[in-house]
């Protein structure tokens, strides 16, 4: 009997050697962050961390696009889930490396900043789409802005330009860029099966601190501003020119 879509897990788990791949498996949508697949990712990443047999997760996708950030259609849970998500993956105790080799956007962004290590390959794109629809990149900042070159944060931020995997490893978004993003990795995960678990714990938190204390901080207000603007008129402008494929109200 096969799984009809609602059966089908959004989130495909798989492991070898030390390594758990998490595979964002949701095509109807461009994976983008339903509230199943959140929940999905959270319980997958739990698993991960409670199994003395992992060394790192590895965190990908089928399909041309990683992420496309908020489900405009089907709804994406609260701002306060998407913060928890990102922080289960900053406090992870087990590495998170991200690979993509499709479309970055928005949420997705934040997903793929809050992995210890990326690497993308010559297919992908990025973009910071919210102020096009209204919105800012607020809880998705949480684990970007301490990492993102200052400049490029303020003229991709505003603009929602597209930028491409070399840029994107130049501002700090990811790790690392190249044509084979396997080959780029091979080394990478190597290294973190030779780890052992306490000194990947205790390492990770040493480069994790500033990150989650800014989590610590601003959570709070970063998602009362989401919620804010999202429940705003320019907003709904926004996301419905957006799934009408039209220019907002707005643009001049």
């Amino acid at each position: 009997m096969t799984e009809t879509q609602d059966e089908q897990p959004l989130v495909r788990t798989g492991h070898a050697r030390g390594v758990t791949t998490l595979t964002l498996d949701s095509p109807h949508n461009r994976n983008a962050l339903s509230a199943r697949l959140v929940a999905e990712l959270h319980t997958a990443l739990r698993t991960a961390a409670e199994d003395d047999t992992v060394r790192a997760v590895l965190l990908t996708h089928t399909g041309n696009t990683f992420c496309a950030g908020a489900d405009l259609r089907e709804g994406s849970g609260t701002p306060e889930d998407l913060a928890a998500l990102l922080r289960a993956v900053v406090e992870l105790p087990k590495p998170v490396i991200g690979r993509t080799t499709g479309h970055v956007r928005a949420g997705g962004t934040g997903l793929l900043g809050a992995c210890d290590i990326s690497v993308a390959g010559p297919g992908a794109t990025f973009a910071f789409t919210e102020a096009r629809i209204g919105v800012a990149p607020a809880v998705i900042s949480l684990p970007l802005l301490p990492r993102l070159e200052p400049r490029a944060a303020a003229r991709y931020y505003l603009t929602g330009e597209r930028f491409d995997a070399a840029e994107a490893a130049r501002i700090g978004l990811v790790t690392l860029a190249g044509e084979d993003p396997d080959a780029l990795l091979a080394p990478v995960l190597d290294g973190l099966r030779r780890g052992s678990p306490q000194g990947l714990a205790a390492s990770k938190r040493l480069v994790t601190r500033e990150v989650l204390a800014g989590f610590d901080r601003d959570t709070g207000n970063l998602a009362e501003l989401s919620a804010r603007l999202f429940a705003s008129e320019e907003a709904r402008e926004g996301m419905t020119a957006f799934l009408e494929r039209r220019d907002p109200a707005w643009v001049q």
